[in-house]
């Protein structure tokens, strides 16, 4: 059985913090900020996220009066791996707020959790027994394990059969803590844990002919669009954050040399955008991008988003890693995405194709007239059968999508987790068979569509029987019905208080439809 955990909306995020912060400035520069940070901003869907957010953002507003706040994820996590470690200092250690936080107790905890982290996630593990700890060096029994920054970030809990399980509060924590022993070991032993290529000696001391940090970096690089399932997406993001100078003097007094030059930023950047302009997947791309925010570099987004404004763009002319800034923009846009609308960017399959994130992400998608075909079919069927889709109203209309078009469209129509409220192919060549696999994707997921607008195509009479004969099925929703057909007719459901409105007109005008 799968159960599905909803994030916070954007009102409730913002209801949050106005909950957590009673000052009402205060809590309105908050929302300010994270709306502005638009990285933070959709990781707030996150509860968890949230809660780490508030308590860094509490301390750094008290400690830092008028001063910058953390703007990327890497920068939030290493303030609240800090804040833990200082909270753990004064209240169980009797320190003073001016005192390091770092004791060598703590650096020992963080680099056994670390390690936990980063093994545990390469099997892809999310819970733990504690013999996974006990390799790591934690002794669960030690009173140490009980305090300050183990019990903020880790979790105790009974399994199936009561045994003790264990588990970080949240992924994210767990790739962060991942990362951050990637970098440790590195820049104290030279052993690069992603690669095959190993050093023995710590990187200020190896020679010409041994690897580099930016070898590290592309490496983690590589892994991470190597994975199948985008496990090490956040976890590259904190690594390639982790090499930036301003980040490590954050980490002073764990971190006991600093590691990459500004050199090796610039090539970690031009590997990222050669990578990019390689033409990978949608989704690897948008990470991609994301790394380049965590390394301050917005260079690609910002020419896309002058293009935009000054109404130059032309998609026709736009390079893999462009199209992929423009879905990034459109991503991270603060407007929702109520309706997206394909003729504004480019009447084409390729666009769709390039855009087909934010068309997952938008409520109401018009592609009509846009030249799609069978592709095209088979690229939204994925969409609609996605958990995560956002789409309830599509207008295909005037396609030549013809009847294996709508076949591939209805297997995505079949999914459970399609909610597709509307759906409008009027004049897109279809015929019996495309109705006949309409009629099974409605018997499949009877909820959805409720309206199905089969206009200007040539059902003949077994497609329009079939569809009609959903009409009087107490089990289908569907409201409303439109076909044409030979013979004027004017169809009720015979159901009270619903009806089908199918018109009709003569096949000619079908056949005249542009």
């Amino acid at each position: 059985m799968v159960t599905e955990v909803r994030g916070f909306t954007d009102p409730q995020k913002e209801e949050y913090f106005r909950k957590r912060f009673t000052d009402e400035e205060q809590a309105s520069r908050i929302i300010s900020h994270i709306k502005n940070s638009r990285s933070l901003h959709i990781m707030c869907h996150i509860p968890v996220f949230c809660w780490i957010t508030a308590t860094v953002l509490e301390e750094v507003l008290k400690t830092r009066e008028g001063g910058e706040l953390p703007k990327t994820l890497t920068e939030m996590y290493i303030h609240f791996l800090v804040v833990q470690c200082k909270v753990k200092k004064v209240k169980y250690d009797g320190g003073a707020e001016t005192d390091p936080h770092w004791s060598p107790e703590s650096r020992k905890m963080i680099e056994s959790l670390g390690k936990l982290a980063f093994d545990q996630l390469q099997k892809g593990n999310l819970i733990f027994y504690e013999s996974d700890l006990t390799e790591c060096g934690i002794d669960i029994r030690a009173a140490s394990v009980y305090s300050g920054v183990f019990t903020q970030i880790f979790r105790e809990e009974r399994g199936l059969y009561q045994d003790k399980v264990f588990c970080f509060v949240h992924l994210s924590v767990q790739e962060f803590l991942a990362a951050l022993h990637v970098h440790l070991t590195y820049f104290s032993s030279g052993v690069n844990l992603l690669s095959e290529e190993q050093t023995t000696s710590p990187v200020s001391k190896v020679s010409k002919d041994e690897p580099e940090p930016k070898r590290l970096y592309q490496s983690a690089v590589d892994e991470a669009l190597q994975s199948p399932n985008g496990h090490l997406d956040l976890f590259l993001r904190f690594l390639l954050g982790l090499s930036l100078e301003t980040n490590q003097t954050l980490l002073r007094g764990l971190l006991t040399q600093t590691g990459s030059r500004s050199q090796t930023n610039q090539e970690t950047v031009h590997y990222i955008k050669v990578k990019i302009n390689d033409d990978v997947s949608p989704e690897k791309s948008i990470n991609l991008f994301h790394c380049l925010n965590e390394l301050n570099d917005v260079s690609l987004v910002e020419e896309i988003q002058q293009s935009l404004r000054s109404g130059r763009l032309s998609t026709e002319e736009l390079s893999p890693s462009q199209w992929s800034a423009l879905v990034f923009i459109l991503l991270s846009s603060e407007e929702d995405l109520e309706v997206f609308d394909l003729k504004k960017y480019s009447a084409s399959e390729e666009a769709l194709l390039r855009l087909l994130p934010v068309v997952k992400a938008s409520n109401k998608v018009l592609l009509s007239v846009c030249n799609l075909s069978e592709r095209s079919c088979d690229a939204l069927s994925s969409v609609l059968s996605s958990q995560s889709s956002s789409l309830r109203e599509l207008d295909l209309s005037n396609n030549h999508l013809q009847d294996s078009g709508v076949k591939l469209l209805s297997a995505g129509m079949k999914s459970p987790h399609c909610e597709l409220e509307t759906l409008r192919l009027s004049g897109c060549l279809i015929k019996e068979e495309g109705c006949a696999s309409l009629a099974s994707a409605l018997s499949s997921n009877p909820s959805h569509p409720r309206e199905l607008d089969l206009s200007y195509n040539h059902p003949g009479d077994s497609g329009v029987k079939l569809l009609s004969a959903g009409l009087e099925d107490p089990h289908w929703r569907l409201q409303t019905l439109r076909y044409e057909e030979a013979a004027a007719t004017d169809h009720q459901s015979g159901r009270g208080g619903r009806a089908g409105n199918l018109f009709s007109v003569p096949l000619s005008a079908w056949l005249m439809r542009p």
